[in-house]
């Protein structure tokens, strides 16, 4: 399933974070529309979370019950159940309990970051973790916010996220997938000129600076996640291009990594590091800037767009 959170009215953000008063529903994308899988449930005498971290935290049975909705001719006539695609505002499809994010897990990236952001040189013998707030998170089409009183250098990294299905601690690389519930896009947003003593919390961590969706995927429409395109482009320009075979430590590894001392829970989510192009590496540097237009791409997932504002 492809499912998302979605609105039925195009509403402008109130706030930094893009949250609006319009209602979120819980949906699934499928052939260009969306079915409002709450709509659906409610016909049917289902009882089914009406939000898409409570389906996560819900487990295989709300999975399944929503799969027999959908298998139930939901394009039929019922009011209010469908919708086009182009006719609903997508919004994050969750907030996170927490974001674990995954610094130098592409070999390219290792020696771009070693010579433009003072990284090491040498390969790292365990995955490089740091964490991004909830309140990072923004949905498609929301903007990213850029405040030159805070940063000259706004960089962009696409990522593939793994979204936690259930709770994980101390499991071992051949159980880690057991615990996946499926796959999004996170775009890993930096003020380059905000890591402050090494550290990048606040770098990486502003409000804004983890766009997320546009859909999360279920783990079993994915056959193979370490073999997926994923790329970036701003303003129509390819800036990064790569797969995710190329990842240092694949998926398996991070999961029971990050579970040896921090229990994941469903509705984390881990985003699985850049490839190589980020905008600190290019021959000059190449940072955001009002008005530009950011576009992550990944294979099977699909393209999560945001606009670049001015926030000052």
């Amino acid at each position: 399933m492809r499912l998302l959170t979605f609105t039925t009215a195009p509403t402008a953000p109130t706030g930094a974070t893009g949250t609006t008063g319009a209602t979120e529903r819980l949906g699934v994308e499928a052939d260009g529309l969306v079915l409002d899988l709450a709509v659906l449930a409610d016909h049917a005498g289902v009882s089914l979370p009406h939000d898409l971290l409570s389906f996560v935290q819900a487990g295989p049975a709300a999975e399944e019950a929503a799969r027999q909705l959908l298998a139930a001719d939901p394009a039929g006539p019922l009011a209010g159940a469908v919708h086009r695609l182009e006719d609903v505002t997508l919004r994050a499809p969750l907030r996170p309990g927490k974001i674990i994010g995954v610094g130098l897990n592409y070999i390219e990236h290792v020696e771009e970051s070693s010579r433009s952001l003072d990284t090491d040189k040498d390969l790292p013998p365990r995955p490089v973790l740091f964490g991004k707030p909830a309140t990072a998170v923004t949905g498609p089409g929301q903007p990213i916010l850029h405040n030159a009183d805070l940063t000259t250098q706004l960089d962009w990294e696409c990522e593939l996220a793994v979204v936690i299905g259930r709770t994980a601690h101390r499991v071992s690389e051949e159980e880690a997938y057991d615990h996946i519930f499926g796959f999004s896009i996170i775009n890993d947003i930096s003020a380059r000129d905000q890591r402050r003593s090494g550290q990048w919390f606040f770098s990486k961590g502003q409000d804004s600076y983890a766009p997320f969706g546009p859909v999360i995927v279920t783990r079993d429409e994915i056959r193979d996640p370490m073999s997926l395109d994923l790329s970036l482009r701003v303003n129509g320009v390819t800036k990064q291009k790569s797969n995710t075979r190329h990842m240092l430590f694949p998926i398996a590894r991070l999961i029971a990594d990050i579970s040896s001392g921090m229990t994941l829970e469903p509705g984390d989510v881990i985003a699985t590091g850049s490839p190589s192009g980020v905008g600190a590496g290019m021959v000059p540097p190449e940072f955001l800037t009002p008005g530009d237009t950011v576009e992550a791409t990944v294979e099977l997932i699909g393209t999560l767009t945001n606009p670049v504002v001015d926030a000052r």
